[in-house]
This record gives structure tokens, sequence and C-alpha cells, in this order.
């Protein structure tokens, strides 16, 4: 193919590649599954834990189901055969729960090895994956190693699937830490099998059929209360020279005075003629501690990876969560305090009012259902103006309705479809004045729009100038919602925007224009699907300052569905992203293209690409908040949040003369339009870095706008007159250029297609 093959112009219904996006959908899914699941199991592991100690009273429920030869025998019950086991006579064995603890069980460990005893430790198993190599350490210095579940949970108050779950957990967490499999267990909260009831004892059966031998105790030395060292002492000293199974903790708070209390005891019990041994070793047990099968070995390493992960991943989460609070607090302050000034800025005068008439461009395609009202209430204004309305190719009967009317001043230009951008450089081209109102075609101006709209161009250095937009169909929750958010959203940061020179959008529905500014940049360009935005950004780079006057008002017709509402954004959030991509080398130039560059941009990634991408994650961590954390906190939280917004709706309304009936909707918005509008910009920056193409999608239009009342009916009687608004129009024209259509200036004859992205033009 030849490379001086000219480009095809794009039109709103090209065949511009389009490559649908699949992979990315089920990517997020899966970043969503996985982060879910990720949390889940940290909820499980963190928030299930009971933290209650194991010797705590507790109430005692009916114990008819417990068989008497069980609640008389020993401490260690095999459940299957119903037969239970004694240590040997002054046989100790040395137990300690709810570890292991990276401070107390070290030392623990080393008061045991240098009295030469081997104990058993009952290990949780959230403890165990946390600290895996002191598990490893109790296998490899001899000691023996059983299951104290894996949340520390109560068994007997438990469900049976949660039974399972927790000595299966422990079991695998154990394998994976130690590389062997144990067949001990201590349920947390049990004491002596004297004090089983039925709740315990289902509990009991339940682990025996799992393969599992319960160990009781028959001596709790009470370390728990922490009463001191020789109160432990005493407590741990049996009466008699019957064997027994010492209760003690090496996990649970501070263990200082049971780590004291063991330096005098195992000298004083062992000079008393008592031995020390394992569980396993006192009744005798035939191997209750075994190698792990290779697949239990690499499970419970998984299991132990997925928890650091998670751990990993909800401590990054919490930063995040922070950092974003943070921002989101500031980036309301600077925008309240930044709309303070800016309506006591606007309070002065731009310079000596602007009169000179204004050409006024109307890109239609396809607008039959609302360009007469556009049209209308443009001729309604009380400033002097030319419409031009340029036909793109419709198919409706746009072109022909606007002949129709026959109205004065108002100008049809045809041209086939080539998509707004043409479209809007043929208006430019074709228009008298040196001042230029661009609107789209679902949009009814203020009879007073216009006149505010030119005022700011009395200052040589504005080039183009923003309105302000408003919802006309802000009827249902989906009209009220984005009433909301043009007010609140849109137009508290036009403030902040202008007050800090880098304004990165005028919207395409009301923005006026110096022509002078718009042949310097070559037009607009038709390389992103937001024009406006690609055409503003090109604007300051190039030197020119561009405002916001809130006082131009227009009503603008907004999606009224779901679908529709997500392809109009969708649009614009991709087109945004071509805009700040092109116009990225901003961020390192100087003067007003900087201040675009390292203010306007940056606030745009900040505040529109990178928050958004965290939306799912706040929402997943609200629902992990209400299940595993506090609900009241989080639920005060999100209160803060949305009188927070409300505080700010209120104000912005205020600014903007609006009521603020509509606000009520606010906290549903939340459920509803907060999740498409984020979900629209994980789309689109999905679809930038797969580098597909996404076509121009027209809006459907809805037939909302209603031609302003006063507006001079042109087509009865008075038809032909002149409006009184015209007259001077058309004699600034006349005068200017006569009845000779106004050539294509030869910027416009070949627009440079990286007209935007060059270097800035001079100062103004």
């Amino acid at each position: 193919m030849s490379k001086n093959r000219r480009r095809k112009p794009r039109g709103r219904h090209s065949s511009v590649r389009n490559v649908p996006l699949r992979t990315h959908w089920l990517l997020l899914s899966t970043l969503v599954l996985t982060l879910s699941a990720a949390l889940l199991l940290q909820g499980y592991s963190r928030h299930m834990f009971d933290r209650r100690a194991d010797g705590v009273p507790r109430a005692q429920g009916p114990a008819a189901a417990v068989p008497a030869q069980i609640a008389s025998g020993g401490p260690v019950i095999d459940a299957v055969a119903t037969r239970s086991a004694r240590p040997a006579e002054r046989t100790i064995a040395l137990t300690f729960d709810d570890g292991p603890d990276p401070v107390w069980t070290p030392k623990i460990l080393d008061v045991l090895r240098r009295n030469d005893v081997h104990a058993t430790f009952f290990t949780v198993g959230t403890q165990v994956a946390a600290h895996p190599d002191l598990a490893r350490r109790i296998v490899t210095e001899g000691h023996q190693i059983g299951l104290h579940t894996f949340t520390h949970t109560d068994l007997g108050a438990a469900p049976a699937w949660r039974r399972s779950l927790e000595l299966r957990e422990s079991q695998l967490a154990v394998a994976g830490a130690t590389g062997v499999t144990t067949a001990l267990l201590r349920p947390p909260y049990s004491a002596g099998s004297d004090a089983l009831d039925d709740a315990d004892w289902s509990a009991v059966v339940q682990a025996g059929q799992e393969g599992y031998l319960t160990v009781l105790t028959t001596l709790d030395s009470e370390d728990w209360r922490r009463p001191g060292v020789a109160r432990i002492v005493a407590g741990s000293t049996p009466v008699g020279t019957g064997g027994q199974v010492l209760l003690m903790h090496d996990s649970g708070g501070d263990r200082s005075q049971t780590v004291a209390a063991l330096e005098q005891l195992i000298p004083q019990l062992k000079a008393s003629g008592f031995r020390f041994a394992t569980v396993g070793e006192a009744v005798s047990l035939s191997d209750p501690v075994r190698p792990a099968a290779a697949v239990e070995h690499w499970q419970g390493a998984a299991l132990i990876m997925a928890l650091r992960a998670s751990n990993g991943i909800l401590d990054g989460i919490s930063w995040l969560l922070w950092a974003a609070g943070a921002i989101s607090l500031l980036r309301a302050v600077a925008v309240f305090v930044a709309a303070r000034r800016h309506v006591r800025l606007r309070r002065k005068p731009w310079g000596k009012t602007v009169t000179e008439p204004v050409s006024v461009i109307v890109p239609a395609y396809n607008e039959s259902a609302g360009i007469e009202a556009a049209v209308r209430s443009l001729l309604a204004s009380d400033h002097p103006v030319e419409v031009i309305v340029v036909d793109d190719g419709s198919t409706d009967g746009t072109a022909d309705i606007v002949e129709a009317l026959r109205l004065p001043g108002v100008r049809v230009v045809r041209q086939q479809n080539a998509g707004k951008p043409a479209a809007l450089n043929t208006g430019i081209a074709a228009a008298s004045c040196n001042l230029l109102v661009m609107v789209d075609g679902d949009t009814v101006f203020e009879p007073d729009a216009v006149r505010m709209i030119v005022q700011p161009f009395a200052n040589r250095r504005v080039g183009a100038v923003s309105g302000n937009a408003k919802v006309v169909n802000r009827g249902g929750l989906l009209g009220r919602w984005q009433h909301i958010e043009y007010v609140v959203g849109f137009n508290l940061d036009r403030r902040l925007f202008d007050l800090a020179e880098c304004m990165p959008t005028v919207p395409g529905a009301v923005g006026a224009f110096r022509r002078e500014a718009l042949l310097r940049v070559g037009g607009v360009s038709d390389t992103t699907l937001a024009e406006d935005t690609d055409l503003t950004m090109a604007l300051c780079r190039d030197g020119w300052r561009v405002v916001y006057e809130e006082r131009a008002k227009a009503w603008t017709e907004a999606p009224a569905s779901l679908g529709a509402l997500w392809k109009q954004r969708y649009r614009w959030c991709y087109g945004t992203l071509q805009a700040m991509w092109k116009h990225r080398g901003a961020l390192t130039q100087r003067g007003q293209a900087g201040k675009l560059g390292r203010r306007g941009l940056l606030y745009l990634l900040m505040f529109q690409v990178l928050l958004p991408l965290l939306a799912p994650v706040v929402d997943i961590f609200a629902v992990y908040g209400l299940v595993f954390l506090d609900p009241l906190r989080i639920l005060g939280l999100w209160t803060a949040f949305l009188l927070l917004q409300a505080l700010m709706g209120l104000y912005a309304f205020r600014l903007d003369k609006e009521r603020p009936g509509p606000l009520w909707s606010l906290p549903f918005q939340q459920f509803v339009y907060r999740q498409l509008m984020y979900l629209v910009v994980i789309q689109s920056v999905f679809t930038a870095v797969a580098g597909s193409r996404l076509r121009w999608q027209r809006m459907e239009r809805y037939g909302s706008l209603r031609v302003p009342a006063g507006t001079p009916d042109l087509t009865g009687p008075a038809a032909g007159t002149v409006p009184p608004g015209l007259e001077l129009a058309q004699s600034w024209v006349e005068a200017a250029h006569g009845d000779v259509p106004v050539p294509l200036p030869s910027a416009f004859r070949s627009v440079p297609r990286d007209a935007g992205a060059r270097t800035p033009g001079r100062s103004i």
C-alpha cells in the first residue's frame, strides 16, 4: 500500500477499527474476585479470631450425651472408640496453647532447651502461617505439635462446617510450615474431661471422626490470669504422684510470668521425681505426629503464601484508602476555597464591555428533535449574532427543518458526513466574526448567554471561554444525578481550573473562542474523541488563557438511560485519556503550557483516572468492614463522607442559584451512578492500554428542548423581518465582508494532525 495514500475522512459512522475488548472484563472480574477472596481470607483469619483466654469460666450446658467413661476418664480422648487415657505416674505432659508468638515462644523454647525438656505446643493455624519459622523450630527441637484450631474458635459453639474448616486449615498450615501432620487437638476453652457438655462432646466426636485425638487438661497453671510467678508455680505443682497434662500459654499477651515460672518449676518438679514428656510419650501414643504427604505440604505452603499475600494486600489497601481519603478531603477544601475566591474575582469586570457581533456555529448530525429550539434560542440572544448550522450529512432532514424556518441571520452549510471536528472547522471557515461560539445541536441558550460568554474577551490573553452547561431533562433519578454532577462536579472543578489557569476542557455544549487563537492551533483536530478537550489543551499550550464564565448558561439534553449514559461517558473518558496522552509534553513546558501540564493534567490523572480505578477497592473494603470490622464505624465513615458531599452540593447549588431539592437523591447515587462512572473509567483505561480505537457514537435525542419564551416568531407574518439582536450583526458583517462568503483560511485547508502537540507559540 502506498504511504502517500490519502486517509479517508472519519465521520460519525465511519468504519474506524473498533476492537471489542472482552479480556479486560475477564481480567477485572478476576482481580475483583482475587481481591474479594484475599479480603475474605484476611477477614476470617484476623477478625473471626476469638481472643478470650482459654481458662475464662463459661456457662456449662447439659451433659447427658457425654459418656460416663469419658467424663470420669483421662484427658486424652479417642471419641471413635469412646475411650480415654491418662499420663503415666510421675509424668508431666507440659503443654502450651495459642502460639507460636514471635516474642514469647522463642523464650519458652530457650528455657526448655536449657532444661532438656520436651513439651507439646497446641498451635493456632493463623499464628503458624504468620510465623512458620517458629513452628519449624518447635518440631526441629524435638517438641510435639498439635492443633488449637485455625482461628481459636469455640468448637462447641461452631456449626459442623466450620469445625471441619478450622481443623482442615489448621492442619494445612502446620503441614506447610513444618512438613508434618498431627493427630493431636486441643479445643479452645476446654478444661478437664469432667467439664465436657453436650456441645463440647459433639465437637469431640466430629474431630474423632476426622482422625483427631482430643487432648484436655488435668492441671491449669492459670498463667492466663497473670497472677504472679509464685502463684503460677504453685498452680502448676501436682498434688500426689499422678500423671498430669499441664496447661500453660506461649501467646495471647504478656507471658513474662510464664517464662519466669518455668525457670523455677522445671527444676523443682525434676527434683521431686517427676519427668517431663510430650503428650504422645506420656500416654504411649504411636506416632501422633507424622511426615506430611507432598500434596498436603504444598497445599499448606500455598495457604501460608495466600495468607501472607492477603496481609500485604490489606496493608496496601489500608495505606491507599488513607491516602485517597486525605487527598479527597484536600480536594474538597481546595475546591471550596477556589469557588469562594472565584466568586469574588468574577465580580470584577473583565474590561471594556464587548459588543462586537458573534458567529455561533452549530454542528448538526440528525438533530431534528431539537435543532429548531436550539436555533431559536440563539436568535433570542440580547447580543448580536449570526448563526451557522453545519449539517454534517444528516439523514433525518435536519438542514431542511432549519431552512424551512426562513430565519434571518441563520445560514445552513451542508457537507458530507465527516464528523464533528470537520463540521466545526467548516463553520469556523464560514463565520464572519472574530468571536466564535460553538454550541451542540441539543442545546438551547439563555437570552444573555452569548453576551456573557464573550465578555472575558475584553482581556487579550483570553483565547477561549467555558460556559455553564445545565441539564434540561433532570426528571427521574438518572436526570437528577447528572444534574448534581454538572453542578457539583463539573462546575466546581471549572472554578478551580480557572483560578489555577489550567482549564482542560471547554464543553462542546457552550464555549466561545477567539478566531485568532483557533487559527494558531490549526482548528479543531479529529485525532481524539474528545475534540473539545483536545482543542482546549492545544490553546493552553499555545499560551492562551481559558476561563470559566458561570453566568453564560445553556441547557443541554443529558442521556435518559443507563446505556446511553455509558456510551457518552465512555467516549468522554476515552477521549480525555487520548487528549492527556497527546498533550503530555505540557508537563515539562513553561508558562501557560506548564500550568496545564503540572496542574491540569496531574489533577485529571489523580481525580479522574487513579481515584476512580480505586473505587471498586473502596466498595469491596466497605463490605469487608461491614462483615468483619465494626459496622457502626464503617457506617459512620460513610455517613461523614456523604455529609461532606452534601455540604459541597449545597454550596455548589447556591453558587449556581439552583434549588437544592435534587440533593435528596445523593445517597442513592452512591449505589448505582458512582459504580457506573468508575466502570466507565476502567473500561476506558483498558481500551487505551490495549491500543484499540473507539468509534464516535452519536447521542440519542429525546426532544425535551423547548423554544425559550420571548423568541420572535419569524415563520408567520413576521417572516423576513430582522430581530433587533441581528441588526447590528448584519450591519457589521456587511461592512466587513459584504455578501461574499468568507473563504476557507489556509490553516483549515490542511489541519495538522499533531497541531495541538507542537511547541507553544509566543506569549500573548
